[in-house]
């Protein structure tokens, strides 16, 4: 019998991100390997690397070369790059970095196990070579379909063809493949909320942005596969799935309808153990009636606007390759909020752009305090390889972008914090994501946020991660996964703090937990 080979997989980055880890790890699940959390404990770390911007670069070239520390430190043997940096930059990334013991492209994702067993037999597997990946599919998205099966498409889940091959009897939590582009996914942790790939791709041409080169053109998977997903993730214990891609708003323009989305998201609402859908990633410009009606109206579809909005001048706007100004958005959250007034909204925002004016960044400032956002992100710009934007005149100084970044962070820092101070007295639905820790109690979870560490959790306005979180006042009768019925009466920041008044949700599907009685 062969040796038993142990992996663990490090992501960085986006959701999205997260998911293609997922996705390895049930090839690698599949087909022997053994997963383990620390990459310690693995003969071979596989560091899923952001290519985004500067900062997300260097997060993911400081995670190799700390993940190949370990080789002089026990089991270690190997470190492999993938994800979005190794696909961008491939064979270059692999000379700059000699420490990783490969650098794999999507390409390479099918094949995973052996491009490993290789790397750690002492072999060596050719560092790809990077490609434009919109040339891979048809002009026409309607075309895009029938040829992409062919395309390495990361998270969107097997072909039957590969699947062929997997043993009928699958290691215990990995998902089934049940049918064309079923997933082959394995969980790697035991969160409540899982996310779970739209589409990917993009083909919007925005002169910032680099993402399209190496994702590729936009592609969506069928809904039959969205489901089945979702279905598999809700047996597994998962409360809430959030929907990934560069650009949820496209979703089934490739499929013959762009307003798919408005029809899927009723019947993931449906799906039995799910408490609650949250769409990320929507572009303004595609905003319809129709899509807002359903994101606001649907049960248990969050009422929650992951906007990008970019910027606000329109002189800007228009040199990012966007659309819209401020009164245009402002008059978009006017929708959103008459129909949903609870509803959550967050955006990012680049300052110092390529020939911001002074004028162009006050009427960012008086956007973003006109908007009453959630959660704000804000970068400030740097070049882009390949990027339309890096060719640009009229580069400011980066003193200026620096000074602009900290200012527009501040005033945004305030504005999220008055937002959260709005929602005291609100009720929220909340969904419970960690319990904290105990001091002194015996038995059972202590009675107040004081002792210990608190018990957390979000409501429909807060996404994983991004946007804050709530902190309830007690963990009595709290549990991850249940879904519960809180008032606000206090904030910390963009943070909520909450009672609870009531328990909701079926948690007899917790991972770990036995069902309540």
């Amino acid at each position: 019998m062969p040796e038993r080979r142990t992996v663990a997989l490090v992501t960085l980055g986006c959701a999205r991100n997260e998911v293609d880890s997922e996705e390895l790890a049930g090839r690698l699940a599949a087909d022997g390997w053994e997963l383990v959390e620390d990459a310690s404990d693995a003969d071979v770390a596989v560091v899923n690397t952001c290519g985004f911007v500067e900062a997300a670069k260097k997060d993911s070239v400081d995670a190799l070369l700390e993940a190949n520390d370990l080789k002089d430190q026990g089991r270690t043997q190997a470190v492999v790059a993938v994800g979005c940096m190794a696909e961008r930059y491939g064979k270059e990334l692999a000379e700059a970095l000699p420490e990783a013991d490969g650098v794999l492209g999507f390409d390479d994702y099918a094949d995973i196990s052996d491009r490993l067993r290789t790397i750690l037999s002492g072999g060596v597997h050719a560092s790809h070579t990077p490609r434009d990946r919109r040339k891979l599919l048809p002009l026409s998205p309607v075309e895009r379909q029938s040829t992409g099966t062919a395309v390495a498409l990361p998270g969107h889940g097997q072909e039957r063809a590969e699947v062929a091959s997997v043993p009928e009897d699958l290691p215990e939590g990995l998902a089934p493949a049940s049918g064309p582009r079923a997933p082959l996914r394995r969980r790697l942790d035991h969160s409540p909320v899982a996310s779970v790939k739209l589409a990917s791709g993009c083909d919007r041409r925005c002169s910032f942005c680099a993402i399209p080169s190496f994702r590729g053109s936009f592609i969506s998977r069928r809904p039959s596969d969205v489901l089945g997903e979702t279905r598999w993730l809700a047996e597994q214990g998962v409360k809430e799935v959030m929907l990934v891609s560069e650009n949820n708003t496209s979703y089934g323009k490739d499929l013959g309808d762009i307003r798919l989305l408005e029809t899927l998201l009723p019947e993931l609402a449906a799906v039995d153990g799910i408490e609650r859908v949250r769409v990320s990633y929507l572009q303004p410009a595609e905003m319809r009636p129709g899509l807002i009606d359903v994101l606001t109206s649907t049960p248990k579809v969050a009422p929650y606007f992951d906007l990008s909005f970019q910027h606000s001048a329109p002189g800007v706007l228009r040199a990012m390759r966007r659309f819209g100004d401020t009164e245009r958005f402002l008059e978009l959250l006017e929708t959103i909020r008459g129909k949903a007034p609870q509803a959550g909204v967050r955006s990012n925002f680049i300052v110092g752009f390529p020939g911001e004016t002074e004028a162009d960044f006050a009427e960012l400032e008086r956007f973003l305090t006109d908007a009453r956002l959630d959660a704000v992100g804000v970068f400030g710009y740097s070049d882009e390889d390949g990027t339309e934007a890096a060719t640009y005149d009229g580069k400011l100084p980066a003193d200026t972008v620096a000074e602009r970044l900290a200012h527009l962070s501040r005033l945004a820092e305030e504005l999220t914090a008055q937002r959260a101070e709005e929602r005291l007295g609100e009720s929220l639905r909340v969904l419970v994501e960690s319990v904290g820790t105990e001091t002194g109690a015996e038995g059972g979870l202590g009675d107040s946020a004081g002792d210990g560490e608190p018990a957390t959790g979000r409501a429909a306005h807060q996404a994983p991660e991004t946007d804050g979180q709530v902190i309830f006042t007690s963990r009595a009768g709290l549990r991850p996964g249940r879904m519960v019925e809180a008032k606000v009466v206090g904030t910390e920041g963009v943070d909520l703090l909450a009672e609870c008044y009531e328990l909701s949700g079926d948690d007899s599907r917790i991972p770990g937990e036995e069902a309540a009685r």
